[in-house]
């Protein structure tokens, strides 16, 4: 039996880097809040200011687990993104659910 180590080395270098960059783009794929504020570059004091709260709020924000939807919006849209839902099922294509945490005028 070969351990993970030896089925490693027995791949060509080319099929490593592609394994390594489809690896390194999927995580990629999914951050943290503070991490995606810290990739589009912006303080925690930025963000306060546009969400209109203390640096400690937003402190605290970036550590919870469970936002609402409409706290979650105005967060990616501070740092200039918009929020999309998207529900996956098995037996279907994925549905972007609308109508959710938007903004009423």
């Amino acid at each position: 039996m070969k351990t993970l180590n030896q089925k490693v080395k027995s791949i060509s270098s080319a099929r490593r880097k592609k394994v390594e960059a489809r690896a390194a783009g999927l995580i990629a794929e999914e951050m943290t809040l503070q991490e995606l504020r810290q990739a589009r570059k912006l303080t925690q004091v930025r963000m306060a200011k546009v969400l209109g709260i203390s640096q400690d709020g937003v402190s605290r924000l970036e550590k919870r687990s469970d936002l609402l939807l409409s706290t979650l919006r105005k967060s990616v849209e501070a740092m200039g993104g918009n929020l999309s839902l998207i529900a996956e099922f098995p037996d279907r294509d994925p549905v972007v659910l609308s109508g959710i945490a938007e903004v009423e005028l």
